[in-house]
């Protein structure tokens, strides 16, 4: 371990004498988080510690493998750890610290970090959302930032090595999805120095700062973007180009890869949070889904009197102009409205509700082409500014209105900004637990979100309600399509056609869609299972407290504790049945 007090811990040495267990737990959960935020500078910033701002992450594999030491020694603190008189509070920090360290050893196995970009994010991209958090108030966060700028281009050629080794493994991306991605990393590569994202620091420099000072920092950031950044940016993007495309995999899934099944299985546990989860429990339950949301969707169509097919009905959803904002401020409005009425339903469905505002902005236009249609990005705590909720106005005409209400659910309010506001507030809670994010738990919230939207009065016309069973139908074909691709050997095409005749989406969605769930095996599938669970957990404290359930309480039970385990959430509704049927 790196830190003094961390080794000292380790080999069971304590300061002061004898520690309570009370004490060790809570050594261990800070000791832990302190060397988080020391191995990941970039994550530092992004939750406002600023201590590591003058730093970049180490990503050769002999860091990868003192990662995996590290999180060895952590678990064999936790394992050595009494619980057995341990507070009810230490006891659900323990688990959730033993599920973060568990997955982490077990994903290792695999040397992920030889494919270190997705479809629509990578290590290319880590310093610029590092830099949206980075405060800029004086010289001496400026001066930090050069340090970091200058070191960036040694981490990206160290990104650039692991997928060198993973070509030569036969561990990469396949080549297939790589046109939409290689732009991402040409943009870094091409713009100029003035209009490079890197470079918009300096161009709002403090008011109070002494001029002669702000130039000189400018020009010393131009200095370092032009003779060392770009260039490094530059060399990345040939390699893409030149020798990762031509040479990337041939065939998509992850079954492809080497030890790609117990990869695929690995990363399923990892993402739905549940170790009894099989690629052919899930595509089944996908179908079964899938089956049901189209009866649904089959009576709304009734509802709007279109006379055609459901083939039709898609059709006219995705080419009639009644559908598409004109200008992106005319999405960005919309958006904004639903956001605003929807805050202001939600008094009647939780009883908490988090202090962070949050705004609705555009994707940033480098990475729009090949992004999501809109995406939650949070924010630190007692930071300079609230979450953000990004909507797409890339290509308006891919961006129907009718998706919008259901969206907006998800990624702002009550979905993900609700969910990760109410974690920075969690009461005598260690730090690592203010940033867990479960995949299942998360993005479960999320869509269950989207059909709570219904109860709160949200969706006004018959074509609202079919762009949310379209959206809910998005995520049950992830089930069938991600297991497909990863473990059934689908096709590309195959993958494409399946969501395309299902949803409403429109076509280039469905294509930065499948390309997404190609390059990120598993993660497609926290959606629906954790969706469901929340459903199924919600309708048991409904049929087991009768008149005594409580909408506001229930919300508050499963999302003011922070992210949790699917089994630990199922867990903490026990106990409020319990305490509830007791009073």
């Amino acid at each position: 371990m790196r830190m003094m007090a961390a080794v000292a811990l380790a080999a069971g040495l304590t300061f002061g004498g004898a520690a309570s267990a009370a004490e060790e737990l809570d050594r261990l959960f800070a000791d832990y988080w302190a060397n988080e935020l020391e191995e990941n500078p970039f994550a530092a910033t992004g939750v406002g510690v600023e201590t590591y701002n003058d730093r970049v992450p180490l990503a050769a594999p002999e860091d990868q493998a003192r990662r995996l030491e590290e999180a060895k020694g952590f678990l064999a603190r936790l394992d050595a750890a009494d619980l057995e008189g341990a507070s009810e509070d230490d006891r659900l920090n323990a688990s959730l610290l033993r599920f973060i360290l568990k997955h982490q050893i077990a994903l290792s196995a695999f040397d992920g970090w030889r494919i270190p970009f997705l479809s629509d994010y990578g290590f290319h991209q880590d310093l610029g959302f590092a830099v949206d958090a980075t405060p800029f108030r004086n010289e001496a966060d400026y001066r930090a930032y050069l340090a970091r700028l200058a070191q960036y281009p040694a981490y990206l050629d160290q990104n650039v090595a692991n997928m060198r080794e993973g070509l030569k493994d036969g561990f990469a991306q396949p080549k297939e999805i790589l046109p939409g991605i290689l732009p991402s990393f040409e943009a870094q590569a091409s713009a100029s120095v003035e209009d490079h994202p890197l470079y918009a620091p300096f161009k709002s420099t403090p008011a109070s700062m002494p001029k002669k000072t702000a130039k000189a920092l400018q020009a010393e950031g131009a200095a370092v973007l032009r003779d060392k950044v770009i260039p490094a940016f530059a060399r990345t993007y040939e390699f893409m180009r030149d020798e990762y495309a031509p040479n990337a995999a041939e065939k998509i899934g992850a079954s492809n890869l080497p030890d790609g099944v117990a990869y695929y299985e690995a990363l399923a546990r990892y993402y739905t949070t549940r170790d009894d989860v099989t690629a052919d429990g899930v595509h089944k339950l996908g179908l079964k889904e899938v089956a049901r949301i189209r009866k649904e969707m089959d009576a709304v169509i009734k509802k709007t009197g279109f006379k055609g097919d459901f083939a039709a009905f898609l059709e006219f959803l995705r080419t009639d102009p009644q559908f598409y904002a004109t200008t992106p401020e005319a999405l960005l409005e919309r958006a904004a409205y639903l956001s605003k009425t929807i805050d202001g339903k939600l008094p009647g469905y939780f009883g908490k509700l988090p202090r962070q505002p949050y705004s609705v902005e555009a994707v940033p236009d480098e990475i729009a082409p090949n992004y999501t249609t809109g995406r939650y990005v949070p924010a630190p705590p007692g930071g300079k500014r609230g979450g953000r909720y990004w909507v797409n106005t890339y290509a308006l005409d891919k961006r129907p209105l009718y998706e919008l209400p259901a969206l907006t659910l998800h990624e702002a309010v009550p979905g993900h900004h609700l969910q990760g506001a109410l974690a920075y507030e969690v009461e005598n809670a260690p730090d690592f637990r203010t940033q867990f994010y479960p995949h299942a738990f998360g993005e479960g919230w999320g869509l269950y979100a989207e059909k709570l939207g219904v109860e709160m009065g949200v969706y006004q016309t018959p074509y609202d309600e079919f762009g949310r069973l379209s959206m809910e139908m998005w995520r049950a074909c992830r089930l069938v399509i991600d297991t497909g691709i990863h473990a059934k050997g689908w096709t590309r095409q195959q993958a494409l056609d399946y969501l395309a005749g299902n949803t409403a989406l429109s076509l280039k969605n469905v294509q930065v869609e499948v390309d997404r769930y190609i390059a990120w095996p598993g993660q497609a599938l926290a959606y629906k299972m954790g969706e469901l669970t929340i459903w199924e957990l919600r309708r048991k404290a409904e049929k087991a407290l009768g008149e005594k359930f409580d909408i506001r309480e229930f919300h508050d039970v499963v999302v003011a504790q922070g992210g949790l385990p699917l089994a630990v959430l199922s867990d903490e509704v026990d106990a409020y049945i319990r305490r509830k049927k007791a009073q």
